[in-house]
């Protein structure tokens, strides 16, 4: 396998994927590094499980490329060096848990870890001798991630692992993940549509919208390179912002009341903006939750002219 400290974790050219005719990602071009976790965002059909398949090796592009660690996925060195939970979290449901870490362990030789694997059982109170199908659906992630987990993979493809726990099983699975990652450069993708559980743990981000990417980059430098700005809404204009605003910035702005709130473009990360000294409004950087809702808030062909990477 080609060495994860010199090359992206994934890396897509011109990379499309259709399904009778619709497409669910188009010309995509994007890189993501290794050895950061990377928040994978978007509405539902903007793409993002088609691109953690292709990236697994679970399916084929219709168009383009796409790389892990610059190899092709699907064979037998990404294999190995990745690791795929999908949404659905299939697991057999006839198999006992202890089973199921039996079969991890025989189909991963060489790279198995069981001590974490059970660990994350264990935490779970979860029997291991309960069978698959008895388990609740929380109960059932657990034992996914676990099998995810347990293979020792150079990257997790994870797609909304969290979905089906409760608030404190996901807190703890986080930091499961979150260890991994510290402890072994694990590269980490993962989706979620819970924006907010993605602000302290994610350091890099891809937004997909209409199969292509909108917004990708480190956290830090797209929130720092962004500006969430508030003020008294102008009624004569539609959006609110005063007439001499310069609306070229402007990626989203929302009017509540008599008050407009705006999310605008430095040209620049630290650069200037024309209302830094202006006292009619109220400056911040904005969060990632605020970063994203805004940019998912704007329509695709205006979205692709205002994308910061």
């Amino acid at each position: 396998m080609s060495d994860p400290t010199h090359a992206p974790a994934l890396r897509a050219t011109r990379l499309g994927r259709e399904f009778g005719g619709r497409s669910a990602l188009r010309g995509c071009d994007l890189e993501l590094p290794a050895g950061r976790v990377t928040a994978l965002v978007g509405p539902n059909g903007a793409g993002k499980s088609t691109l953690l398949q292709l990236a697994a090796g679970l399916m084929r592009p219709t168009s383009g490329e796409i790389r892990v660690f610059g190899e092709a996925p699907g064979t037998a060195r990404a294999r190995r060096s990745t690791a795929f939970l999908a949404q659905e979290k299939p697991l057999h449901a006839r198999f006992t848990v202890a089973d199921t870490l039996r079969m991890g362990r025989a189909l991963n030789p060489g790279r198995w870890d069981q001590g974490v694997a059970e660990e994350l059982v264990r935490a779970g109170n979860i029997p291991s001798g309960a069978r698959i199908g008895s388990l609740s659906g929380g109960s059932r992630t657990r034992v996914a991630l676990a099998l995810v987990l347990g293979k020792r993979a150079d990257l997790l493809l994870l797609d909304e692992p969290l979905a089906d726990l409760d608030p404190l099983a996901r807190h703890e699975v986080m930091a499961h993940l979150m260890t991994e990652a510290a402890d072994r450069g694990t590269t980490i993708v993962m989706s979620s549509h819970v924006l907010a559980e993605l602000e302290d743990v994610c350091d890099h981000v891809l937004l997909l919208g209409d199969g292509v990417p909108r917004l990708s980059g480190d956290v830090q430098e797209l929130c720092d390179a962004h500006v969430r700005i508030t003020g008294r809404a102008d009624p004569m204009e539609r959006d609110g912002l005063p007439r001499d605003f310069d609306r070229s910035t402007l990626v989203h702005a929302a009017v509540g009341g008599r008050q407009v709130t705006a999310l605008v473009r430095r040209a620049a990360p630290g650069a200037a903006l024309p209302t830094d000294d202006d006292d009619r409004w109220i400056t911040e950087t904005p969060s990632l939750e605020t970063l994203l809702l805004a940019h998912l808030r704007v329509p695709g062909p205006a979205a692709s002219e205002g994308v910061a990477a």
